[in-house]
């Protein structure tokens, strides 16, 4: 069995280019001859690589919102049924919690300025940032994963996923699966709850004072684009935050949460918009719970 390697390999350099996927596969940087995803539902997902076929796509060279695979129809390559969390797809949502870098490349169909005019151009090291279902403009529902671009040796040298080197773990920068805003927004909802997670309760404490995390219902920035107001935060304890951002906990319109028992604790000064609670339950699961470590073996 091929050891999978997370992380670049060794001797090929952003913008190396390769003649065809046959190249891509003999040098180690998308192993797969036909998938777009390398990677199984257990181990995430180490490559992609970016050829031009799903319509939803969208390439900013630093942050990359790809389409996930599967649903369409190998004859005419159209989206005829909706694509599910199993697979590739599972492996890319594997990497997010994980935090594993993926591996890009570009193909010379894909219709960026950084792809190549014929071939495949290696792109460098991404991670997986969020991932969320929609309805994609084929009208079926379509996963979607934003890939935010590594700054060099954030990872280091590539990683392989066995026991071959002994001796003590080497120290590596790694990074964080979401942003943890400190707005005035964010404190003043914080305070609002004295620090007490709007879903379980908890309030931590320590030497240097309360601590609360502040979650953006509907995610900022492209493509979510949700506004930094009171209406579209909540106050939760990191577990509960995590979970959030990763769909295994939602709340329904009357505040009942999806996941785990309990209603969203509320206060007269904190009033949660209801169309930001609907937002993040039709993206991130899909009506229901997805059963994300629940993996599927390939």
């Amino acid at each position: 069995m091929t050891t999978r390697i997370f992380g670049d390999i060794p001797g090929v350099v952003e913008g190396d280019e390769f003649q065809d996927r046959q190249h891509l596969h003999d040098v180690g940087i998308h192993p797969p001859l036909q998938a777009g995803i390398s990677g199984t539902a257990n181990e995430g997902a180490d490559s992609i690589v970016l050829s031009g076929g799903y319509e939803d796509d969208s390439d900013l060279g630093d942050v990359i919102v790809y389409t996930g695979h599967g649903g369409r129809d190998p004859a005419t390559e159209r989206q005829v049924r909706h694509q599910t969390l199993t697979r590739g797809n599972m492996a890319l949502a594997r990497s997010q919690v994980l935090g594993l870098p993926v591996r890009v490349s570009r193909g010379h169909q894909h219709p960026s300025l950084l792809s190549p005019t014929s071939g495949y151009r290696y792109g460098g090291l991404y991670r997986v940032e969020d991932h969320w279902y929609e309805t994609g403009r084929s009208g079926l529902g379509i996963y979607r994963f934003r890939l935010v671009k590594l700054t060099a040796d954030l990872f280091g040298p590539a990683t392989r996923e066995d026991s071959e080197s002994l001796g003590p773990a080497a120290r590596k920068l790694v990074t964080v699966q979401r942003l943890v805003r400190d707005t005035a927004v964010a404190r003043q909802v914080k305070e609002i709850h004295a620090f007490a997670c709007q879903m379980c309760g908890e309030r931590l404490t320590s030497p240097a004072g309360a601590y609360a995390e502040a979650a953006h219902i509907r995610p900022l920035g492209a493509p979510h684009h949700g506004p930094d107001i009171l209406t579209n935060v909540l106050c939760l304890c990191p577990n509960h935050h995590v979970l959030f951002d990763l769909g295994a906990v939602s709340i329904q319109d009357d505040f009942s949460l999806i996941g785990m028992d309990g209603i969203l604790r509320r206060h007269r000064r904190h009033l949660v918009d209801l169309v930001h609670i609907q937002y993040h339950r039709e993206r991130y699961t899909c009506g229901q719970i997805v059963p994300f470590f629940q993996a599927e073996s390939r």
